[in-house]
């Protein structure tokens, strides 16, 4: 299985990434923290990490730490316009859990 990212996703990272003139790819993982227990992190990449796992996606690179990788295997990133709001949403098939509030997840 593989981590990858919905056309809207790519679009909106590639858009940034262009806009801010430096990256190599979006990162992302999963911390111990809220009432589920994990939640998803995401950040821009500037630079490959010496243990990062590489995915590509619709021309986008994803790195995702080996710890992360159990977590996040088989993950879809899409990127979501709701009414006013806007952001990156995780389609996960291993999580089997989410808190009330939607800050953390549990497998």
């Amino acid at each position: 299985m593989a981590v990858t990212m919905t056309e809207a996703a790519a679009r909106h990272v590639t858009r940034y990434l262009g806009r801010r003139g430096k990256g190599v790819g979006v990162r992302l993982g999963v911390k111990t923290t809220g009432c589920s227990g994990l939640a998803y992190t995401l950040e821009y990449a500037d630079a490959v990490a010496s243990e990062d796992i590489e995915f590509e996606s619709l021309g986008v690179k994803i790195y995702v730490d080996p710890k992360s990788l159990a977590y996040l295997e088989g993950t879809q990133l899409d990127f979501v316009r709701e009414g006013l709001n806007e952001g990156f949403k995780f389609s996960n098939p291993n999580e089997r859990d989410r808190c009330g509030c939607g800050e953390s997840f549990r497998i």
